[in-house]
């Protein structure tokens, strides 16, 4: 890549020092980063929000200090309405129960990914086995708009750093739609490899990347079978204009640095604060790779520890992943690496990539930063409940329980002294009454 053609040249024209201060406002609100450099707005506390995949709801909790729990909001209180529409059309309803019987592990998804609007006045989240996002108001608990996706799967998301746009993967359509937080009007889209995946807003929004992690759910998971998961492809592009500016293909890149045996399936990713780095972790590899974005090349490999009692089965591995889950400091010196297959959590030191010993945890599956930037907070989807871990020792130093499978973990602010939705919980709705009501 050279530098006219960088999507990061405006952060390096800046300067190391003056890229880090951006770097950490736009982390504020990407809830990747610096979330306490900038205080919350007035009238607003910072906060966590904590996705509850199977459940359908999303744990609030404090983003600091002990971790309270301060509430809790029903994703999904259309739910019966929602439930109806797929079981009365046959294609949406093979979908929904492909999503249960695959990525769901047996279970509905009914939320992914959350951001909250600047004014704090609601959440917009996924909602996987809905193809949908909604927007829900955080006192009324009512949906305020809904967007359905392309085709018939919603996955991770990523907000622009001015707070205005939140950018949502269809996975099944190879498209990433991007919406204006505060209306759910679409503004833009763009075309992406297969299975879009996770996004991230670059040069102080100036830039999206997404990233495709190609076919997941199917059992051709050996390595000389790698080639049938699929176009998989990091693709960025302008994010006012959603033209294409590049495409990275990692095969080629992990061809060069003598890693044929690895999969290019571009999984979490973690940018250094002066996006000069990018870390990325690939499907069934326990460990994470660096790239440098400057060069256009794999610069370092780091092989993280096998747990002895992991299944060795790939195809026993949920989703392709073996870890999934990173999140970097704010100084940009340590990464916080979520061993989920392997059932543990480490911090790296990103110059000598030497780990901290392993701390157990139950399958985590996400990886973000606290308010202050001090811990990495880790979804434990297996034991329901999330963790902090500091990022100095990698020692555990707080455990929160929380809804049924923990997964995406999010910087949010509510309104001062939000106690939670009139229905916290996960809402009435049922086939049978979906069913019932079609009659009546």
């Amino acid at each position: 890549m050279t530098e006219a053609s960088s999507p990061l040249i405006g952060v390096r024209r800046m300067g190391c020092a003056a890229a880090a201060m951006a770097a950490a406002v736009a982390a504020t609100l990407l809830g990747t980063g610096v979330a306490g450099a900038v205080p919350p707005p007035a009238g607003l506390d910072e906060v966590l929000f904590v996705g509850n995949n199977w459940e359908g709801t999303a744990d609030v909790i404090e983003s600091t200090g002990g971790y309270a729990k301060l509430g809790r909001v029903n994703i999904i209180p259309d739910k019966e309405e929602r439930l109806r529409e797929i079981y009365l059309n046959p294609i949406k309803l093979g979908f929904f129960l492909g999503i249960r019987e695959t990525a769901g592990e047996g279970h509905d998804q009914f939320v992914d990914d959350m951001y909250t609007t600047p004014d704090g006045s609601a959440v917009v989240a996924s909602r996987p086995s809905f193809a949908d996002v909604v927007s829900i108001d955080l006192v009324s608990g009512k949906v305020n708009w809904r967007f359905p996706v392309s085709g018939f799967r919603a996955d991770h998301m990523a907000v622009s750093p001015d707070g205005g746009r939140v950018a949502v993967s269809a996975s099944t359509s190879n498209t990433v739609h991007v919406l204006d937080i505060r209306t759910g009007a679409q503004v833009g889209s763009f075309r992406t490899g297969d299975k879009p995946h996770e996004n991230v807003f670059t040069d102080g929004g100036r830039y999206l990347w997404n990233m495709s992690i190609g076919e997941v759910n199917t059992p051709l998971d050996a390595p000389s079978q790698d080639s049938t998961k699929g176009d998989r492809r990091i693709t960025v592009v302008d994010a006012q204009t959603f033209q294409t500016v590049k495409v990275i293909d990692m095969r080629d890149r992990l061809d060069a640095f003598g890693r044929k045996d690895l999969s290019d399936s571009v999984r979490p990713v973690a940018f250094a604060p002066d996006e000069s780095k990018l870390y990325f972790q690939v499907s069934f590899f326990n460990g994470f790779v660096e790239y440098d974005i400057a060069s256009d090349t794999i610069t370092r490999i780091k092989e993280l520890p096998k747990n002895p009692n992991t299944n060795p089965d790939r195809t026993t591995w949920v989703n392709d992943s073996r870890h999934h889950g990173m999140s970097i400091s704010p100084d940009g010196r340590k990464l916080c690496i979520a061993g989920t297959m392997d059932d543990y959590v480490t911090v790296v030191d990103t110059a000598t990539l030497q780990e901290t010993p392993t701390v157990p945890a139950g399958k985590p599956y996400w990886a973000t930063v606290n308010g202050d930037g001090t811990h990495c907070i880790i979804s434990e989807s297996a034991d329901d409940s999330v963790s902090a871990i500091d990022f100095a020792t990698g020692q555990k130093v707080a455990t929160v329980p929380v809804g049924d499978h923990p997964q995406r973990v999010r910087i949010g602010h509510v309104p001062d002294g939000w106690a939670g939705t009139p229905d916290g919980g996960t809402g009435t709705g049922s086939l049978e009454g979906a069913l019932g009501s079609v009659g009546s």
